[in-house]
């Protein structure tokens, strides 16, 4: 997520970096290239002006603090600019006083509502909400059996009539029935349409209307791009849009949709998706998202995600040994374990402040990935509970018959472990509260 445009704006700011003094040529220099990598991540480019622009003027505007120096705060600058393009403060879904408070998804074909529709119904579900989700698409055959299936799968109640004449008389019987069972919510999924089809949206204004929405959700895919204002720009000219959520996040290493969609429309964004499971929706924090993009980490959603998903005994076990420098490769493997659990290894490593910087001068194949874990797990529990201890010892005899009895390759071994001293390191800085290579501040 945002990975090009993280890297050419950390080489950006690098070239400014242990500068006491910067030059108007030099910050010009850096401003032309940042501009550069806004526009090849397919940032609008109006947005690109105003945010150069207003960057600009509150360098010029502004004095230099004392104890912080020039790149420190040119840096502090565009991250609060980059957050005001973003939507600034987060928002939340909006509950009606009447019951049922009513949801509704709309966007394009392929956009991903549907999924998205139970995604949201979980995280209301999970916060103590009688959700009922509305199989609202009557054009696709396959959408009934999966909204059903995807309630089935994370204890959401469904309905659906195929026989329904139009969504609009699918959506009184639901209003009826979710006011008659005391639901809290009603997330209403809808098929996908094209914004120049007058007929489908005449047809979408006539379901807003008899919905009367809590919220309107509009579901558009990161890999369209700029193309994503165009497409909301459209649909908010024919019903209220209250918010936006933009999906497959994890797949666009670009970042225009979600850096041109507000600044354009104005319509907060409330949810990115960052990948297919049910889980894997996040709620939208301008501010987080500014400092992932600039390279900085996002330690507040990293410890949210580790409350979550970790065994706080098991965790405080693990700094201690970190402290003592007693950390093994049995503990390596709990640690992986647990990080998986809080979701993509990718998206969670570059939670970490510092680690994008970190990991510039590591090979890429050094560092663990998603489908290494089974790798990890077979190559550890085939070494002796010496060499898990004391994994220095492990010398070429060894890892032959580790990676025989793991069925690897004696390659695999050897980037194990080095994958071990690097994790090691990195999290025994962390543990510390030691300065990482890399941060900004």
């Amino acid at each position: 997520m945002f990975e090009n445009l993280t890297d050419k704006i950390s080489n950006a700011f690098k070239k400014l970096s242990g500068h006491s003094v910067i030059s108007e040529q030099d910050f010009d220099d850096v401003l032309k290239e940042i501009r550069r990598a806004l526009l090849e991540a397919d940032v609008n480019f109006r947005v690109v002006k105003n945010l150069q622009q207003g960057i600009k003027e509150r360098v010029i505007g502004e004095n230099i603090l004392d104890g912080v120096s020039p790149s420190q705060q040119i840096i502090k600058i565009f991250q609060d600019e980059l957050t005001a393009v973003l939507g600034k403060d987060k928002k939340d879904l909006s509950k009606s006083n009447n019951k049922p408070a009513t949801l509704l998804m709309i966007g394009l074909q392929g956009s991903g509502k549907t999924t998205t529709s139970a995604k949201i119904s979980k995280k209301l579900f999970s916060d103590n909400n009688k959700v009922l989700m509305v199989a609202g698409d009557l054009k696709r055959p396959a959408a009934i059996e999966q909204i059903t299936k995807l309630g089935e799968r994370i204890g959401v109640e469904t309905y659906s009539n195929a026989k329904a004449s139009s969504p609009n008389e699918l959506a009184k019987e639901s209003l009826k029935l979710a006011s008659t069972k005391d639901y809290d919510w009603l997330v209403f999924d809808t098929a996908g349409r094209i914004q120049i089809d007058n007929d489908l949206m005449d047809e979408l204004e006539d379901l807003h209307q008899t919905l009367n929405p809590s919220e309107t959700l509009l579901v558009v895919d990161a890999m369209t791009g700029q193309e994503a204002v165009n497409v909301a720009t459209e649909f908010q000219s024919r019903v209220p849009i209250t918010g936006i959520v933009i999906t497959k996040m994890d797949s666009d290493a670009r970042g225009g949709a979600a850096l041109s969609i507000v600044a354009e429309t104005g319509i907060p964004v409330i949810y990115i998706g960052t990948g297919e499971k049910l889980d894997d929706l996040d709620a939208f924090y301008p501010d987080r998202l500014a400092g992932r993009i600039l390279g900085m980490g996002d330690v507040v959603s990293l410890v949210e995600k580790a409350q979550q998903s970790i065994d706080q005994s098991t965790a405080f076990e693990m700094e201690k040994r970190l402290k003592n420098a007693t950390f093994t490769l049995d503990d390596f493997l709990v640690q992986l374990e647990q990080l998986r659990s809080m979701g993509p290894m990718n998206q969670i490593l570059e939670m970490v402040p510092g680690f994008k910087s970190l990991t510039n001068n590591i090979d890429k194949a050094e560092m663990p990935g998603e489908n290494d874990l089974k790798k990890v797990e077979a190559i550890v529990l085939s070494m002796t509970s010496q060499e898990r201890q004391s994994p220095e010892i492990i010398g070429g005899s060894r890892r032959k018959r580790i990676a025989r009895g793991s069925g690897t390759h004696p390659a695999d071994v050897n980037r194990l472990l080095n994958q071990f001293q690097q994790m090691k390191k990195m999290m025994k800085a962390l543990s510390s509260g030691k300065k990482i290579p890399g941060m900004p501040f």
